[in-house]
């Protein structure tokens, strides 16, 4: 059976002054304010559909490569990965670009950008999306 995940948002208003709660109910984790300004300009304490997107494409991302490292008998002392997902009011959301930093013991540079890659393709966010996506990956020493 698939495992389910829920958040709600309650929005108040038009969309251009209008305001919103989304909360994570299945963590707990807490209630965030959304608006559209925080989604086609300053973020001003608040957060986005895309910020969202972010977080989730960016953890994905990370398990995913783990998994990939794993599977080709290698151990990360550390993996850092950041998401940054474009917005643009009238075309919707333009892409996610993926940095990768790593501190892999024993890994060649091909082998760890050809598990990147991998890992980018098979990450469950990344086959959920419909926007391009990039990915930089750099492997520290």
């Amino acid at each position: 059976m698939a495992t389910i995940r829920t958040a709600h948002t309650v929005w108040q208003g038009n969309l251009f002054e209008g305001a919103g709660q989304t909360t994570f109910d299945t963590s707990g984790l807490g209630t965030y304010d959304v608006t559209w300004k925080a989604r086609s300009e300053e973020a001003n304490g608040k957060t986005s559909p895309e910020e969202l997107i972010a977080a989730a494409h960016s953890a994905c991302f990370s398990m995913a490569f783990s998994n990939e490292l794993d599977s080709a008998g290698y151990k990360a002392e550390r993996i850092e990965t950041k998401s940054e997902v474009g917005f643009e009011p009238g075309k919707g959301v333009t892409g996610s670009n993926l940095t990768l930093t790593a501190r892999i013991p024993g890994i060649s540079e091909d082998e760890f950008q050809q598990i990147a890659e991998k890992a980018k393709a098979g990450c469950p966010v990344s086959q959920a999306l419909s926007i391009p996506i990039t990915l930089s990956a750099t492997l520290e020493s």
